[in-house]
């Protein structure tokens, strides 16, 4: 379902105008659609089926108060990486007691905050981390629900920025050394072993590199279990990629149906928990941005348009591909151009050789921007980040203002 559609040549978020939008709050600012939050969500859940299971939306993708609230109102858990993620989770109505704590550095300070509200599990990523935990742990007088991030050496064939399941990543326990960390942590008087966690990559587009991982980790779940150390859980991670250029990822019900298949062909009838954060909001999202110029070099055309790196880092930082539309459908001749940015750097580029008719002063979108968007936004060149929109039907809701000066410099101070 497309939930960013024109009507009569303009370009709509569910039922609002997005020229309305840019009007009202300017530009450049995100929007997003609560109808395509909810529909990926149900997408997901409904493909489970009858299976017990949590999905924990990976805040990291997209942390807005109303995103996470729109999640919450479903029964959502959530996957977290920081204390801050964890605050966000809590203002927004989300429940503790399904949440997992994931992250590789995670401090004394973030894991007593954790384990005094309550969270479900925590994701365990060195046996460093374990001894911190147990530390923690016996400070409050509780013991700690954990899970050892599980490192299954599977290459998911996505970009080496965003693979996180080979040995040379910093994530998670070599699968070599896991049985013998679950042993010890079964030993910690503070420790409660309560399962296991694999997440191997992002935007990943075939159901084989999951697979793989699974009887990886499967593999481990059976030496446990006949060890006397019984789980409660598999925590499978995210990574479920989203179409940005034509990629055909699997369907929800083809994903989680591999991990079902999987499980069963094993007979292990363990809850899932699944990590899914693009998913669900990539492309729920769309930044909107003006074309300041357009500017002729001898051999390049360009639309500098006023959002930029800072506003929409992936194309820096991934060379990755996001569609850039016209918001109105206009008589204009096609051009081929690059979509460039106002950020004094030569990466600030939100598109090469784009194909568009377009003048300035026109309405750019920027499909699939609802994850790893804003997240990601900063303040370089002491640019104001953007505003955040989410459209419900026929009303759209302010859910981030736009940053003012003033809060550019606020907590800073000059010398005495």
């Amino acid at each position: 379902m497309n939930f960013f559609a024109y009507q009569n040549g303009r370009l709509f978020a569910e039922d609002v105008a997005v020229h309305d939008i840019a009007q009202r709050h300017g530009t450049p600012t995100y929007v997003y659609s609560r109808a395509a939050l909810e529909h990926r969500w149900r997408d997901l859940d409904s493909a489970f089926g009858s299976h017990p299971h949590t999905i924990c939306y990976a805040v990291k993708a997209n942390s807005n108060l109303a995103v996470l609230n729109v999640l919450a109102r479903l029964g959502s858990g959530f996957d977290i990486v920081s204390q801050g993620e964890l605050h966000r989770v809590l203002q927004a109505g989300g429940d503790p007691s399904k949440v997992v704590f994931s992250g590789v550095a995670k401090s004394e300070a973030e894991l007593r905050y954790a384990l005094e509200k309550g969270v479900r599990s925590i994701n365990i990523e060195s046996l460093a981390e374990l001894d911190r935990v147990q530390d923690v742990a016996s400070q409050l007088g509780v013991r700690a629900a954990i899970a050892f991030r599980v490192n299954p050496d599977v290459d998911p064939q996505t970009h080496p920025y965003i693979s996180t399941g080979l040995e040379e990543n910093k994530f998670g326990v070599r699968m070599d050394a896991a049985f013998e960390a679950y042993q010890r942590a079964a030993s910690l008087p503070n420790i409660e072993v309560h399962g296991i966690a694999c997440h191997i990559g992002s935007q990943i587009t075939k159901t084989s590199p999951f697979s793989d991982a699974l009887e990886r980790v499967l593999d481990l779940v059976e030496r446990l279990a006949d060890n006397g150390i019984a789980l409660q859980q598999l925590d499978l991670g995210g990574g479920l990629g989203i179409d940005y250029q034509g990629e055909t990822p699997p369907t929800a019900q083809e994903y989680v149906g591999a991990m079902l298949n999987g499980i069963k062909a094993r007979g292990i009838s363990l809850p899932i928990a699944i990590e899914p954060g693009r998913y669900i909001a990539g492309n729920a999202g769309i930044l909107l941005t003006r074309v300041e110029y357009l500017k002729q070099n001898a051999s390049k055309q360009f639309a500098i348009v006023d959002a930029g790196m800072n506003d929409l880092l992936r194309p820096s930082l991934y060379q990755a591909y996001h569609d850039i539309i016209n918001a109105s459908n206009h008589s204009e001749p096609s051009q081929v151009l690059d979509v460039v940015g106002p950020v004094c750097e030569s990466a600030d580029v939100l598109g090469y050789e784009r194909t568009l008719a377009v003048k300035a002063g026109d309405l750019l979108a920027v499909q699939s921007a609802g994850a790893y968007g804003f997240v990601m936004a900063n303040n370089y060149n002491t640019r104001r980040r953007p505003a955040e929109v989410m459209v419900d039907g026929n009303v759209a809701h302010l859910v981030r203002e736009r940053e003012t000066l003033q809060q550019l410099t606020a907590g800073e101070s000059i010398l005495d």
